[in-house]
């Protein structure tokens, strides 16, 4: 947090959910903050693709698939087939219980923004673009005396532990890169009649870069000694199991259009990566 530095901080990449982030300070943001109200999933419901970290891959990869997108191969949960349906935020804006949280999600909508002369320097954002931001909140930014408050502390701590996390999975993709590791996949779906015979070609339903079961056994023994004592090798195998969860997603693109009485046509196909 700061007030006017002298080299601005501002946010870097392409960031889903964020609409206008804003440097959180005292004389811009004292009496607002976040209310939560009944709905606090909203935000969520029109975006599919959630960046993870090195670190989630285990856990989120057991209900989404883990997949990489663009040259720079940044992992993301797979949470739906389209952009504009969230699969696991239900219709009441509550997120589905017992289905993890990403983290990127739950440090929503703070953000941290780096500065010109120093990448190991970061301001502490906040989206004002935000559904949850309000002048009326449940969760102040500063107290009455001008101090950030409890809720605050915590958010900037979890900013700080979550960049931490990105700077870590950064270098291990960027060794993924070099022991070219990656391939270009697809998720496909078949079409099957009320029988459940094949009914027609498999249609795509998403295309993306994954890690190579081919291009791992190909490693020297050392280079692959060194990915398993590092933890990259848990990683890597977390990312490729996690690929069981595109028949997850596309079962409950199936039940969900079935219950607006759309019927049950396949999937939509999901942009390339």
């Amino acid at each position: 947090m700061a007030d006017a530095p002298a080299n601005p901080a501002t946010v870097q990449g392409s960031l889903p959910l964020y609409k206008n982030p804003e440097p959180l300070n005292l004389g811009q943001h004292k009496g607002k903050g976040l209310k939560f109200g009944d709905r606090p999933f909203d935000f969520l419901r029109e975006t599919h693709f959630v960046p993870v970290t090195m670190g989630e891959f285990a856990v989120a990869g057991a209900r989404f698939p883990i997949i990489f997108l663009g040259d720079n191969k940044t992992p993301v949960a797979a949470m739906g087939l389209q952009q504009g349906a969230n699969l696991f935020v239900k219709d009441d804006g509550q997120y589905e219980d017992g289905v993890y949280v990403p983290a990127y999600v739950r440090r929503y909508p703070f953000v941290a923004a780096t500065h010109t002369d120093s990448k190991d320097r970061f301001t502490v954002c906040v989206d004002t673009g935000s559904k949850l931001f309000s002048d009326k909140p449940d969760e102040p930014f500063f107290t009455e005396a001008g101090e950030p408050s409890e809720f605050t502390n915590r958010a900037i701590d979890f900013v700080r532990r979550f960049e931490s996390d990105v700077a870590a999975t950064q270098t291990f993709i960027d060794r993924m890169k070099e022991l070219d590791l990656f391939d270009q996949q697809q998720a496909t779906f078949q079409p099957r009649n009320d029988q459940g015979e094949p009914v027609g070609d498999p249609q795509v339903v998403a295309s993306y870069w994954g890690f190579s079961g081919e291009k791992l056994k190909t490693l020297e023994p050392k280079v692959f000694a060194d990915l398993r004592d590092n933890t990259y090798l848990g990683a890597v195998y977390a990312q490729m199991l996690s690929m069981g969860q595109w028949d997850t997603l596309m079962n409950k693109a199936a039940v969900r259009q079935q219950l607006s009485g759309a019927g049950a046509p396949p999937p939509p196909s999901a942009p390339e990566a």
